[in-house]
């Protein structure tokens, strides 16, 4: 590309921002339901990447020791991000929730955070840790620095038996939510029956289209940059050090139950950092296979990594909540009365943190 193509480019992706800025809705309150299930469905499926039979119950439970003590160091670095000025801890607490990123931002504001602050440290994480995964592989476990490709379209239904079985997911699994009173429910209620509806067999051949699962994730972002002021802006310049301090000790801590995971179960050390990597599950994936370690082991992790942080999500919440009820920060533009009735009907009470 030279100089003039470049400044060219420069200068329609300029005219596309300030339009997209000044003309586009800031909100599309109609599509949240759909895109949150669509994302939940999606999460649930994950379940289908892991082979029961080929796990003993002592890595099981290992398994899900590691979960739960990455939840842990989530928890307490977003506590300590929490510390900032204008940054509850709530909102610090899910911004280093490592799992489900898309998922965590797509209920964030449901829950009470300031999901712009949320959106960049989760992104952040992902970013760093998918960035960082070529090196760490190949120099420090010697592993193979490229990624393989991982696919499986046999027996999938055909699209348009897909989408009207993602629709009745999405739709039921929200209500049934609700009947419940589950926070998120928009999220969580179609991935808990999706996931049972997987271990049952009976929804074996369906496929949530990638297209479909990066523009539900895409109009969150899309919402989320746009009602970014300089008031958040100047926010999430504040906690950066913090944010890349903490998410630099969470690999790190990981790593280290990384380690400790591989000599329980045996598996080498490579096997140990992909299964409890906090962060890009895809590329995860990609680097298992091409590196010939234990698929089925590292999927299992993550999935359970997943799954447990995505539901874990409204729990923290309820916690700091309780315990934290006189933190107390200004809403933005895009907390409304909706948010204040999504809470109380989820049965999460308190102030509405931003």
């Amino acid at each position: 590309m030279n100089t003039i193509e470049l400044l060219a480019t420069a200068l329609v992706c300029g005219i596309l921002a300030w339009t997209l800025s000044r003309h586009a809705p800031q909100a599309v309150p109609a599509s949240t339901l759909a895109v949150q299930g669509v994302l939940g469905v999606a999460t649930g499926l994950l379940v289908r990447d892991v082979s029961f039979s080929t796990l003993g119950a002592a890595d099981w439970v290992a398994l899900v020791a590691v979960a739960v003590g990455t939840l842990a160091v989530c928890i307490a670095g977003g506590a300590l991000l929490g510390m900032h000025r204008g940054i509850s801890p709530l909102t610090g607490a899910l911004s280093l929730v490592a799992g489900g990123s898309s998922g965590v931002v797509s209920i964030a504001r449901e829950l009470g955070t300031d999901d712009r602050v949320v959106a960049a440290v989760q992104y952040l994480r992902v970013a760093i840790i998918t960035a960082a995964m070529p090196f760490v592989v190949a120099v420090i476990y010697g592993g193979s620095g490229s990624s393989a490709s991982h696919s499986d379209a046999v027996g999938i239904l055909p699209i348009f038996f897909n989408l009207p079985l993602i629709a009745v997911l999405v739709v039921v699994g929200a209500a049934a939510g609700r009947a419940v009173r589950l926070p998120g429910a928009g999220l969580l209620g179609p991935m808990a029956i999706t996931i049972a509806l997987e271990f049952s067999g009976l929804i074996s051949g369906l496929e949530v289209p990638v297209m479909l699962v990066q523009a539900a994730a895409l109009l969150f972002v899309w919402q989320t940059v746009l009602e970014f002021d300089r008031e958040s802006l100047r926010a999430i310049r504040r906690i950066l050090p913090t944010a890349l301090a903490l998410i630099a000790v969470l690999n790190l801590v990981v790593a280290g139950f990384g380690m400790v995971l591989a000599d329980v179960a045996g598996l080498s050390q490579l096997d140990g950092y992909l299964a409890t990597s906090p962060g890009g599950i895809y590329a995860v994936l990609g680097y298992t296979i091409g590196s010939d370690c234990d698929v089925q082991f590292v999927m299992a992790s993550q999935v359970i990594r997943v799954v447990l942080m995505l539901f874990a999500a409204p729990l923290v919440a309820r916690i700091f909540l309780r315990f934290a009820p006189q933190i107390s920060i200004r809403p933005h533009a895009g907390h409304n009365r909706e948010s204040h009735a999504a809470l109380a009907t989820s049965g999460v009470t308190g102030p509405l943190n931003s």
